[in-house]
């Protein structure tokens, strides 16, 4: 007995159907499913489009036949619980997600020479089409600097001293804003909270917060410094709070910004009436603390894109290792600082 046929099967979309309904060429899609930077931004949403109303799915098997590329890139990040690496590992996956690739991470707990050249070789074993070190410690820049691959690199969160092409944020600008706001409520000078300082992230926000006061002539006091953690912050807050002519406090990051409040609370001191306080991160809980903290917003999801566009622009021969770019901070006002108080 045969079986009946109740209908014809529904072919499945081919890259022409997308052209077809974007009103592109067949070329168009092909460039934007491989993520080529240079697509106008409409052009690139309509294929976008197409593709979701369609439901296209790509062949990965017979593309990867045709580009050579597997679409796969790799990440070597480490073992961290702290806001910024961790966003900026959001950051890259998402972007990545967004122009069709996949992502393979590998997470180590150091970043020294050996550890980081041990990890681009198995992503390369992979066969990635390239790779993206989150480097925010001088060890691992070093490490970056002696990868040996021939397989397009990137880093990210290594200010300007790797020799790789790189993107960060502006830790140097973010902080001089933060000074400079400060200084303009009529501070007399503004003490500075650090990190660790092995961490290029440190350095930066420090060199930019001295130099601006130096820029001012005002006194550069000594530089209290945490490990990046709330405890650290409270324990710096504790010294702090004992020193009566302190009137504004830069914070490296968020999280000791936290602790530092919570031990200035702890001795009496009013924010912003006795002691006003900035930090850096804009942390999501940052509108929450107590008072609202004002804070340099890093923009991570801009930061994985960039990187994102420069790996690929790498893999096409347009980007070389001089390529530095910065994405800038921007500095939101909260209620945790105000003018001067005379005494």
């Amino acid at each position: 007995m045969g079986t009946e046929d109740t209908g014809t099967e529904q072919r499945q979309p081919v890259m022409a159907d997308v052209a077809k309904l974007a009103g592109v060429s067949h070329q168009t899609v092909s460039r934007v499913l491989n993520g080529a930077p240079h697509v106008r931004p409409d052009t690139r949403d309509r294929v976008l489009a197409a593709i979701r109303e369609l439901d296209y799915r790509p062949n990965s098997a017979a593309r990867a036949l045709v580009t050579r590329r597997s679409q796969t890139l790799g990440v070597v990040s480490f073992d961290s619980t702290l806001y910024g690496p961790a966003a900026m590992l959001d950051g890259i996956e998402r972007a990545a997600r967004s122009a069709g690739y996949f992502v393979s991470v590998t997470s180590l707990r150091s970043l020294d020479g050996r550890s980081v050249q041990e990890a681009v070789d198995r992503l390369r074993d992979q066969g990635v089409d390239g790779v993206v070190v989150i480097a925010p410690q001088t060890s691992a820049v070093s490490a970056v600097a002696r990868i040996s691959s021939s397989v397009p690199l990137v880093a990210v969160g290594s200010g300007n001293q790797a020799q790789v092409p790189m993107v960060s944020v502006g830790n140097r600008s973010g902080a001089e804003a933060a000074t400079r706001h400060l200084l303009d409520l009529g501070h007399r000078t503004v003490h500075h909270l650090a990190g660790p300082a092995n961490w290029l992230e440190s350095q930066d926000r420090e060199e930019g917060w001295r130099r601006t006061l130096e820029h001012a002539g005002v006194p550069v006091p000594g530089v209290e410094r945490g490990d990046w953690s709330a405890r650290s912050g409270y324990r710096a807050g504790l010294r702090i709070a004992e020193l009566s002519d302190v009137t504004a406090v830069f914070c490296a990051n968020d999280q000791m910004a936290l602790g530092l409040l919570c031990a200035l609370h702890e001795t009496g001191r009013s924010i912003p009436g006795d002691i006003s306080v900035v930090g850096f991160d804009d942390i999501p809980e940052a509108a929450y603390f107590t008072p609202p903290l004002t804070t340099v917003r890093q923009d991570f999801g801009e930061l994985g894109r960039r990187a994102l566009e420069l790996l690929i622009e790498e893999l096409e021969g347009l980007a070389h290792a001089g390529t530095h770019d910065f994405i800038a901070p921007e500095l939101v006002l909260r209620r945790s600082v105000g003018p001067a108080v005379r005494r």
